[in-house]
């Protein structure tokens, strides 16, 4: 089925409100989704693949900062989705690229890792170099990296198979990198089964914006499914503070 931009980000607020993100996060959250599909990295079919670790969001402990320093953190996540937890991340390792040059962030147990690349883009456009790494699967790695130069618009992204056996620790981590000094959005010399560009995730954008967003009506259907948490709680709530009066 076919809807607009804005019915979709109205319907992913309400999802995400009602999963118990924090006013902030589900906006950030719904914009990271947005962000994804708009460029054809199927943010849709990203959200998909998230919903299970949305709906047990709300039961987890908060994101946690387990080894801190100047130059870099550790945070561990507690099996949170990137949704609610990783624009934070990127945003202290922007902070503190800021004070010392370069500045390294690593997230533990963090699922759905692709969204990062909404809050990527916006450390970019805000002058500093940022780069992520992160590998998926247990039997058939692949290696994920994604880069933006300081200044520009858009980011490249590249998928690669690899042979290396994944440790206990990489697996649903990830490692975020930002620099005020050194450009990091170099070109990544291992083999390469999707290349995504700066050039064509911009192409993508501009195709995305022609056509509208095409989504299954399975998942609207849930979407808005879970979204009809908040409005009935309002409705009660409302009641309440009525009969109070």
């Amino acid at each position: 089925m076919h809807i607009s931009m804005n019915e979709l980000k109205a319907a992913l607020r309400r999802c995400f409100e009602a999963s118990g993100y924090f006013v902030g996060n589900y906006e950030d959250a719904a914009n990271m989704i947005l962000w994804l599909e708009k460029h054809g990295l199927n943010g849709l079919g990203e959200l998909e693949r998230a919903l299970p670790y949305i709906r047990n969001d709300s039961d987890k402990p908060l994101s946690s900062v387990v080894y801190e320093d100047s130059t870099s953190a550790i945070i561990d996540s507690h099996d949170r989705s990137a949704l609610n937890c990783i624009a934070a991340a990127v945003d202290l390792a922007h902070a503190k690229a800021l004070e010392v040059g370069i500045a390294t962030v690593t997230v533990h147990n963090c699922h759905n890792r692709m969204f990062i690349l909404k809050a990527l883009t916006d450390c970019g456009r805000r002058g500093i170099s940022v780069a992520a790494y992160w590998q998926n699967g247990e039997q058939n790695i692949t290696e994920h990296t994604a880069a933006i130069r300081a200044g520009e618009r858009y980011p490249s992204y590249s998928e690669a198979k690899t042979c290396l056996n994944a440790s206990a620790d990489d697996k649903q981590a990830l490692t975020i990198i930002c620099s005020s000094r050194v450009d990091l959005s170099t070109r990544l010399k291992h083999r390469k089964t999707r290349l995504l560009t700066e050039t064509q995730v911009e192409e993508n954008k501009e195709q995305s914006v022609e056509s509208g967003i095409e989504i299954d009506p399975a998942l609207w259907d849930e979407i808005n499914r879970i979204g009809t948490e908040i409005l009935v709680e309002n409705s009660e709530r409302s009641r309440a503070d009525a009969g109070g009066r």
